[in-house]
């Protein structure tokens, strides 16, 4: 197997029935393809919306099915985790999707394409939680900055 990059050359092939040779397979690196070019598409669709991810990490999980003609690729889905700081979840959902639908494996594939886009929680939870203005002032106090009421000074 070789590639022009040659980033495949001498990783063990198995295909078939042979489970017992450890290797690669046609339905792995399909996997392999379209969630690297899912998630270069999300994030190129990111940018043009005006974010900027920091981190996107799809899984693509492929299932084969034996049908009457034979072994087929049925159905892939994508489980994709973002870290895009700033962006709203609609924002997020609607970037996804166009990236579903652009992907140049996804066009490329006569399967059901299923998706679950999510925003990393550290990314959400930093979003969600209210700005506080707070500074430690010592061991165990904490004293909030900004003005006092009756013009009191910090």
């Amino acid at each position: 197997m070789s590639t022009p990059s040659a980033v495949l050359k001498k990783v063990p092939y198995a295909s078939g029935s042979d489970i017992r040779r450890r290797g690669t397979s046609p339905p792995e690196l399909i996997a392999a393809a379209h969630a690297g070019s899912f998630s270069m598409t999300l994030a190129n669709e990111l940018g043009e919306a005006g974010y900027r991810p920091s981190q996107i990490d799809t899984t693509a999980t492929v299932t084969m099915e034996d049908i009457a003609t034979g072994w087929t690729l049925t159905q892939i889905h994508l489980d994709v985790i973002a870290t895009v700081p700033k962006v709203a979840q609609c924002d997020f959902v609607d970037a996804a999707l166009r990236a579903k639908a652009n992907c140049p494996v996804s066009r490329s594939l006569n399967a059901n394409i299923s998706m679950r886009a999510t925003l990393s929680q550290r990314d959400a939870i930093a979003r969600l939680l209210p700005q506080r203005n707070w500074s430690a002032a010592g061991t165990g106090h904490l004293r909030k900055k900004g003005p006092r009421r009756n013009g009191a000074k910090n």
